[in-house]
């Protein structure tokens, strides 16, 4: 399983969605379980995102399909980034 960084900026759409119903967060968080993946974090952030959330995905394909699913509502904008751990990532580094 793959880990993943979504940053996310909510549209107006979705502010007044958030605003109506913030159950809705976690009604997508569900919705990501269904699709294949897990929220294994999830924050409001202040700056230039507004979510910053780490998912766990079985590749590449899955968290692409879930992306281009929520960014057509029209509720919100994600920009991904692949997570690797850092003891990973030093294992690649010594055998190569």
């Amino acid at each position: 399983m793959g880990k993943y960084i979504m940053l996310s900026n909510l549209t107006d759409e979705g502010r007044r969605t958030i605003k109506m119903r913030p159950e809705r967060i976690k009604e997508v968080n569900r919705e990501l379980e269904e699709m294949g993946a897990k929220v294994e974090a999830q924050y409001a952030a202040l700056g230039p995102y507004d979510f910053v959330n780490i998912v766990e995905a079985p590749d590449n394909e899955t968290i692409t399909k879930i992306v281009i699913e929520l960014g057509s509502r029209g509720t919100i904008h994600i920009e991904t980034l692949a997570a690797i751990p850092i003891g990973e990532f030093e294992e690649k580094l010594i055998t190569e």
